[in-house]
């Protein structure tokens, strides 16, 4: 039992609730939200570095014994992603101390920005569905207020859409949670995988394990992505960084964690099928990316194609594909806020998101260009940057699985987000310059820090590889082998 395991969850939370009393005291705000952040980072290293000496961590809510308490469960996957949701975390919060503005200051944005964090982290950590369903529910009630924080017309547009969106998944959810448990009669993790070993993955379980596909799908951006481009493109650049580095992520985690741990025994279905929609989201996304000349545009589809390509990784079921998708899901998380944070950065200078009407900021602002060209070799897997390693692996595990389409549609797409990114790059940055700066819109002062950090970890994600190896390596075994959870929480 680790007491540990409840403060990534009760710090944002408890800090944020506290926060809610000081509305006027922003400084106040500014500091204890950065502190809690930092906090939370930290237990999820020392999570990590547990997990690294003792296995997995375990702890049951109360003193109740699974399978009939909440359980939390923090293997190398949670771990890792516990982190890199503190650093991504972090970086978008210190852009925003510069950029939000004091207007959705002075309405909570930094309480909501924590709760949005606690169920984010809940979301890693929590060893039961339905608990699961809570922690997806204070993540998105956090994400409508900071999507419509501001109350621009496009802001109240997009949140109603997403609003709506998102009820019908949660709604599927609870119709997956009432079947599954008056099929299996539980709804701990450990337990159900269980259950449904015994049971064997029958026509009826199967069909329980696509609803959820289709819950999480809606959530992650897998096919059903059609809310996403407008969604993430309407709010303030530091909240639209956020959403885009971690509330996929958290969809995409669960479909992980459901079909390593509970839903594995029919691939031929559910895994190729798993394929199948990562497939079609890639090449969808990649047309979205290039047809566009609108950086959020461009940026949105970019988040679209990283979805498709890291289930790919699942999709194959072989512990080189599991590592890549590790991998490349810690690269995405810490990419796609980058990329999001330069894009706004740039919208902000320029006073327009449209390429046609922007070039020549290498001149200008040196520094944050070869940042983003940085960022973009990076999102295109070009060694040795971060995205490289993850691609190698997932196409090594699709192709080891035979699933030589799959494979090769992720190595097309790739460069297709080469293009869509590189397309940026020439029109704002390289050319004639327009803008002097006493002319442009916006200022780079103060926000250079968190976009320089997460260009760091790009690199060093690449050329330090194998720093963080054998965590993604560990995190890798422990999904391709679900008894290690299973006797973890049990404690056997």
């Amino acid at each position: 039992m680790n007491n540990l395991l409840i403060l990534p969850v009760v710090i944002p939370l408890v800090m944020g609730l506290l926060m809610v009393l000081f509305r006027k005291n922003i400084t106040l705000q500014k500091i204890v939200s950065a502190a809690s952040i930092t906090a939370t980072g930290a237990v999820a290293v020392l999570l990590m570095i547990q997990n690294d000496q003792d296995g997995i961590q375990t702890l049951q809510i109360g003193g109740w014994q699974a399978p009939f308490g909440i359980t939390y469960a923090a293997d190398m996957f949670s771990s890792l992603l516990l982190t890199t949701t503190s650093i991504v975390a972090l970086s978008c919060l210190l852009f925003a101390f510069k950029t939000i503005g004091e207007e959705r200051e002075s309405y909570y944005f930094y309480p909501v920005f924590l709760f949005l964090i606690t169920g984010v982290n809940g979301s890693f950590l929590t060893g039961d569905l339905f608990h699961l369903f809570v922690c997806f529910e204070v993540m998105l009630i956090s994400s409508y207020v900071l999507l419509s924080l501001g109350g621009t017309r496009k802001q109240l547009r997009e949140s109603v859409k997403y609003v709506l969106i998102n009820l019908i998944s949660s709604f599927l959810f609870l119709v997956g949670v009432a079947y599954i448990y008056a099929v299996v009669g539980t709804l701990n993790l450990a337990d159900l995988s269980v259950k449904v070993a015994e049971a064997g993955q029958g026509g009826m379980l199967t069909a329980i394990s696509l609803v959820f596909l289709i819950v999480f799908s809606l959530k992650a951006g897998l096919l059903l992505f059609f809310w996403l481009p407008g969604s993430y493109s309407a709010p303030p650049t530091a909240i639209a960084a956020v959403f885009a580095g971690l509330l996929t992520k958290v969809g995409m985690y669960a479909i992980f964690r459901l079909f390593t741990l509970v839903f594995y025994h029919e691939p031929q279905i559910t895994h190729l099928l798993i394929g199948v929609l990562g497939a079609v989201t890639m090449v969808l996304g990649a047309i979205g990316s290039v047809a566009y000349g609108d950086i959020k545009k461009i940026l949105t589809y970019n988040v679209i194609i990283g979805v498709g390509f890291i289930m790919a990784g699942l999709a194959s079921m072989s512990i080189a594909g599991m590592t890549g998708s590790v991998f490349y899901l810690i690269h995405d998380m810490i990419i796609k806020a980058l990329i999001f944070l330069i894009g706004g950065t740039i919208i902000s200078l320029t006073g327009t998101s449209k390429l046609e009407d922007m070039s020549g900021l290498i001149r200008t602002h040196p520094y944050l260009g070869w940042m983003f060209f940085t960022a973009a070799l990076a999102l295109a897997g070009i060694p040795p940057l971060s995205g490289f390693l993850g691609k190698v692996f997932i196409t090594q595990g699709t192709f080891e699985a035979e699933y030589y389409w799959l494979g090769g549609i992720g190595l097309l797409t790739s460069l297709l987000v080469l293009y869509s990114i590189m397309k940026i790059f020439m029109n704002a940055f390289w050319g004639e310059t327009y803008l002097s700066e006493e002319m442009e819109k916006g200022s780079t002062k103060g926000i250079m820090v968190p976009i320089a950090l997460l260009t760091g970890l790009a690199v060093l994600l690449g050329v330090g590889a194998e720093g963080i190896s054998s965590y993604v390596n560990l995190a890798a075994e422990g999904l391709m082998n679900p008894e290690l959870y299973i006797k973890a929480v049990f404690g056997e």
